[in-house]
């Protein structure tokens, strides 16, 4: 079997959300004997080494091609009436690679990541010409036009203008991509749910495959962090809107009382990109902000309680089960917690405002045991229901049935 992989960025290396959910999906399926041939456009020259280690490294074939310049390619967007997030990634020179595969007659699956990347499946001039043609699978990770709307509803104007277009295009995209692909799916069971229920009578086989964890990669510190003092941590790419909102309303509403209380405590934000706003929080007693990390892993060990307190959300939080798997207490709000395997006060504490959120911390650092049961609850329910591949077994049956694995 030979899939054609559409990703919105090279899946290389595994260091944020989405390329992770990709390698660890491309590298099951090739341990299953499967050919893959990845395609995804270049956003900055890196990217080039980024792929031969794709083919060096995992055996894959790959397709790529630099993006050409943004505000062209947002003014082709609006002509065509299409999404922004469409526009962002879409590069006619790697539309014109992906055909040329597509006319071999050879591909037997396409899977996107993204409802961005159908736009290579929709414009392709060469997939209705097929006699034969491959079984189209769309990883839709989060319900993105629910999250534009929340991003709608954050927002002034005229940017909530923008937003709502983006939220308004790609909920008739998602509908658009129900209708035509073979099999969709996503990150958390309450996206399955909402999809389903605002598209009731499309053909595509909707399902959820949730994420895993790796414990060669995330695993316990060799002995348990001293808990006395808060050294609270956040990490994610610093310029995505819902972890800088988070980490702004953090710094607003708790940091302050944590302070107050603790005036040693620690809060590192540890992540790429990290935007002027989060820099600034750098100057803010107590807070470091690290920038780009070789290695997150020790900043997890080094650490007492991971904090996530998102109220921008959508999908299953993929640090939250790095901290788990990590044995470090969560203290989160439910938006941030959605779609994770949890037990309030059992595996994680809840904190939807500044109060709960402030004494979800203050119980971990006054209540060893409180803190010791949720460290392990933590650890357990990653090896109960986090592996990936038990994950991916589903993505198995979505393949076309008739080929040979």
């Amino acid at each position: 079997m030979h899939c054609l992989y559409l990703a919105q960025r090279v899946p290389f290396p595994p260091n944020k959300g989405e390329k992770l959910r990709s390698f660890h999906q491309i590298n099951f399926l090739r341990q299953q004997g499967i050919a893959i041939t990845v395609a995804a456009p270049m956003e900055n020259d890196t990217d080039e080494s980024y792929f031969q280690q794709l083919e060096s490294q995992y055996g894959c074939a790959t397709l790529y091609s630099p993006l050409g310049n943004k505000l062209l390619r947002y003014a082709n967007g609006m002509f065509r009436n299409a999404s922004l997030s469409e526009a962002h990634f879409y590069c006619p020179a790697l539309q014109h690679q992906v055909d040329q595969l597509l006319a071999t007659g050879q591909i037997d699956a396409v899977i996107c990541t993204a409802s961005s990347m159908a736009g290579y499946v929709f414009r392709s001039s060469v997939l209705p010409t097929l006699a034969e043609k491959p079984t189209l699978i769309m990883d839709f990770m989060d319900m993105d036009s629910n999250k534009w709307d929340q991003y709608t509803n954050a927002a002034r104007f005229p940017m909530n203008w923008v937003y709502k277009r983006e939220a308004h295009c790609i909920r008739r995209l998602e509908k658009r991509i129900g209708d035509n692909f073979d099999a969709c799916f996503f990150v958390a069971e309450p996206e399955t749910v909402m999809f389903k229920t605002e598209n009731p009578s499309i053909k595509a086989n909707v399902v959820t495959i949730g994420n895993g964890i790796d414990p060669a990669e995330f695993h316990p510190a060799a002995s348990i962090p001293a808990v006395d003092v808060p050294k609270l941590l956040f990490a994610g790419v610093m310029d995505y809107a819902p972890n800088v909102d988070a980490m702004m309303w953090f710094n607003e509403h708790v940091w302050p009382s944590v302070l107050a209380k603790w005036p040693t405590a620690t809060l590192t934000i540890a992540g790429m990109n990290p935007t002027a706003d989060i820099q600034q929080l750098g100057n803010t007693k107590g807070i470091t902000v690290t920038g780009f990390v070789d290695d997150i892993l020790p900043y997890f060990h080094q650490s007492n309680v991971f904090v996530a307190p998102f109220r921008i959300a959508r999908g299953i939080q993929n640090k939250i089960l790095q901290a788990f798997a990590c044995g470090l207490p969560v203290v989160a709000t439910s938006m941030g917690a959605e779609g994770i395997v949890y037990s309030e006060g059992e595996n994680i504490l809840l904190g939807d405002n500044p109060a709960s959120m402030f004494n979800a911390i203050e119980l971990l650092m006054d209540n060893q045991d409180t803190y010791l049961r949720l460290r392990q609850a933590a650890i357990n329910t990653i090896a109960e229901h986090y592996s990936w591949q038990g994950k991916l077994q589903t993505l198995l049956t979505l393949l076309p049935e008739t080929k040979e694995l």
